[in-house]
């Protein structure tokens, strides 16, 4: 079994398709489709469904899957180990965040962090704080910005905190509170509601407020996207709660401070097993210590 046979395998299963994985991986279809055929041979069992319009993982190929990625992904990083011994940073650096990160400026950091390492393969994802933090768990990527509550902590990572913010009301130009210096959440709660989908670390800190306080409110509108959620804050659909450092990036709103506001915590968390000479570079980048103890 060869890596090369497994990075087919990667290519083929995140393509659906041999033709645009053979493209991927520059070269010729027949080779790919050859090495694969082998590796099944060699396996003893199909690892693609082939038919005229699909390409899909059959139970031997989904079972394979995990592994190959844990191979490939050790050995990367045994690469990258070496070059760094030899003084030089390279591999890939995979980053998640979600998206009202304010505490630092990620796009700079990343450009600066390119210039300096250009042999390094940057990737980046976005998402919600509980996603990501699992991502990094499970070695997807490397590290994650996270925005948690004041209650919450990142769990089985290693974390840095970043920066506390509370969060403010988010309405629309001619909306009735956007001239007030500031409101309450017992006057927000008469108001209808944009926020994330429930369960979401940015929702919980707002529900978390809001019950604490022995209000219901009306969340009428769930979405994944803070641009979006101004969107609808905008036309006056609806009035959200935002950070207030995050905010001011937001075009055709109001933001308005909430004298009872909860507050979030935003960290930089990567794994608790170590850390790749990318990651420990990029965090370098940021000012973050070398040294940060890892959450139970």
């Amino acid at each position: 079994m060869e890596l090369q046979q497994m990075r087919y395998v990667v290519a083929v299963a995140e393509a659906n398709s041999f033709t645009r994985a053979a493209e991927r991986c520059l070269v010729v279809q027949s080779a790919l489709s050859h090495q694969i055929a082998r590796l099944e041979r060699e396996l003893g069992a199909r690892l693609f469904e082939r038919t005229s319009r699909r390409v899909r993982l059959t139970p031997a190929g989904e079972a394979f899957l995990p592994a190959a990625r844990q191979c490939l992904d050790a050995a990367e990083r045994a690469s990258a180990e070496v070059a760094a011994a030899v003084g030089e940073v390279r591999g890939r650096l995979a980053v998640g965040l979600i998206p009202t990160v304010a505490a630092v400026d990620v796009p700079g950091a990343l450009r600066d962090f390119r210039e300096r390492y250009p042999q390094v393969r940057i990737s980046l994802r976005v998402g919600a704080s509980e996603e990501l933090a699992e991502q990094v768990r499970q070695g997807t990527i490397d590290m994650a910005f996270l925005g948690l509550p004041t209650t919450a902590r990142p769990q089985g990572v290693a974390a840095h905190e970043l920066g506390r913010d509370r969060l403010v009301a988010v309405v629309a130009p001619d909306h009735p509170l956007a001239d007030e210096s500031a409101v309450t959440l017992r006057r927000l709660s008469s108001e209808v509601f944009v926020d994330l989908p429930a369960g979401t670390a940015g929702r919980i800190q707002s529900d978390q407020a809001f019950a604490a306080a022995g209000l219901a409110r009306d969340v009428a509108f769930e979405v994944t996207s803070a641009d979006f959620i101004a969107r609808l804050v905008g036309p006056g659909l609806g009035v959200a709660m935002l950070p207030s450092a995050y905010a001011p990036q937001l075009a055709g709103v109001v933001a308005v401070e909430v004298a009872d506001a909860p507050a979030r915590v935003e960290y930089v968390v990567w794994s608790r097993l170590g850390r790749t000479p990318a990651a420990t570079a990029f965090l370098a980048v940021l000012d973050i210590p070398a040294e940060v103890r890892g959450d139970e």
